[in-house]
């Protein structure tokens, strides 16, 4: 009866000994390694979003004793041809970029192109100071319908998977203005156009999620100036054209701003996955 304790024993404690080592080599295992989102890499993208701005045409001339205006129409006119032209339109267009991560930053640059559909018109009238009641029109028409941006982004990871950012850079596009006037003194008519491609300004904030498999989307605000562009032209005439008429000085001018707000996808192609615990 002693011995068969004795063996009974002996297997118990070797059960517990075995079980105790099972359990120990089970918490001191080596963790799995999850991998960890990394921002680093190329991209491309697609964005639709709308604008809504202003544009500020100008039309003013100038008094020459030997001109067209006494002394009195020149601020009337300037007063006449400062305008405003309200534009709001859909836009979108594609992106392509390059992002850093270093740490918790992330720093990228980013070039698109997009349809910016600004276009507005204006027109105002008013009496000669000098000869009423004959008096004058101008009217202005101001278009842009590109835009082109290249811009640096910096921002920092509230999440691995989610970007806040700031970006800013240049603003490219064509400005397009038509200007009339005309008057019922003695049926003058001028016209003048504008055609220049800006190079202006822009800035803005945004968010981007990383949801899996490179793809990320974002959301995104810019302001965009375009700064101001002028002509000048001397193509006075009355009459339809049959009557000549001393030559009278112009200048037109036109700046262009707007708001974007924008939604886009992202594709970002390989780039480090960083393995984390």
């Amino acid at each position: 009866m002693k011995k068969f304790l004795l063996v009974v024993a002996s297997v118990v404690l070797g059960t517990a000994s075995v079980s105790a080592a099972d359990l120990a080599a089970h918490y001191t295992k080596a963790p799995v390694m999850a991998p960890a989102y990394n921002w680093t890499g190329f991209y491309v993208g697609a964005n639709v979003g709308g604008q809504w701005g202003s544009a500020d045409p100008g039309t003013s001339t100038v008094f020459d004793p030997a001109g067209y205006f006494a002394s009195s129409s020149v601020p009337a006119i300037a007063a006449v041809g400062a305008q405003r032209v309200n534009s709001s339109s859909v836009t979108g267009g594609f992106s392509a970029g390059y992002n850093w991560q270093v740490n918790n930053a992330v720093l990228g640059l980013e070039g698109d192109i997009n349809y910016f559909g600004f276009k507005g018109s204006a027109s105002g009238s008013a009496l000669y100071p000098c000869c009423a009641p004959t008096g004058f029109t101008v009217s202005s028409q101001v278009s842009a319908d590109w835009l082109a941006t290249v811009r640096g982004r910096i921002g920092f990871l509230a999440a691995p998977t989610w970007l806040l950012y700031a970006t800013g850079g240049a603003a490219i596009s064509e400005v397009k203005g038509n200007f009339n006037f005309t008057d019922t003194f003695s049926a003058a008519t001028e016209s003048a156009a504008i055609r220049d491609t800006r190079l202006g300004w822009t800035a803005g904030v945004g968010t981007e999620y990383a949801f899996g498999g490179g793809w990320s989307l974002k959301a995104e605000y810019l302001y965009v100036d375009l700064g101001r562009t002028t002509a000048t032209s001397t193509n006075l005439i009355g009459f339809a054209g049959t009557v000549p008429f001393p030559s009278n000085v112009y200048t037109h001018s036109v700046d262009i701003k707007s708001n974007i707000v924008r939604v886009g996808v992202n594709y970002k192609f390989g780039g480090p996955v960083v393995a984390r615990y």
